[in-house]
């Protein structure tokens, strides 16, 4: 098994001691602080406000978030290459209450899962390929990779990485697909 790289995730967290409209404060969050000692499923995708990432894919795994944990699941991240702020409003205009946004705004860990693609063609920059994974103890137990991974992909697969491939994964079923 391969261990996710080491990365800094620069987080917003509210502090309810201070005051004003926006209650937050900056926190770094690391791999280690994801990962270690637990079963986490990531799922990594385009962009925040993004018609597949809005529609279905971070919708899917709300919906199943319950099923996830019943399935000995720790918890279920939502990564993207976008910023805390940007996360966060996606996170209230979908209504996000159990899956946990991770902003990874720099690219340093999608660029170290070797997931970093040029959307240029789009008006993009440098985004995620859209991918799950299941990790145990910050070891990869498996990839589900979208196929076609291409700077500047005419499409965006929705295969593989979606919700009900990875949950029937994590509950042992073997039709399970994986790329």
């Amino acid at each position: 098994m391969t261990r996710v790289p080491n990365a800094t995730f620069k987080t917003r967290v509210r502090n309810d001691a201070l005051e004003g409209p926006n209650p937050y404060e900056w926190k770094d969050v690391t791999s280690n602080d994801i990962f270690a000692g637990k079963r986490i499923v990531l799922f990594a995708l385009p962009g925040a406000f993004t018609p597949t990432c809005s529609s279905t894919h971070l919708p899917g795994y709300e919906a199943a978030y319950d099923q996830f944990k019943q399935a000995g699941v720790d918890e279920v991240y939502c990564l993207s290459v976008n910023d805390a702020f940007v996360m966060f409003q996606w996170g209230r205009h979908q209504c996000v209450e159990k899956v946990k946004l991770l902003p990874d705004g720099n690219g340093e860990f999608t660029r170290k899962m070797g997931m970093l693609v040029q959307k240029e063609n789009l008006g993009f920059g440098p985004r995620s390929w859209r991918y799950a994974m299941v990790v145990n103890d910050g070891e990869i137990e498996k990839m589900f990779v979208e196929p076609g991974y291409d700077d500047n992909a005419e499409g965006d697969p929705f295969e593989v990485s979606d919700a009900e491939t990875v949950l029937a994964y994590v509950r042992g079923e073997k039709d399970a697909k994986a790329a």
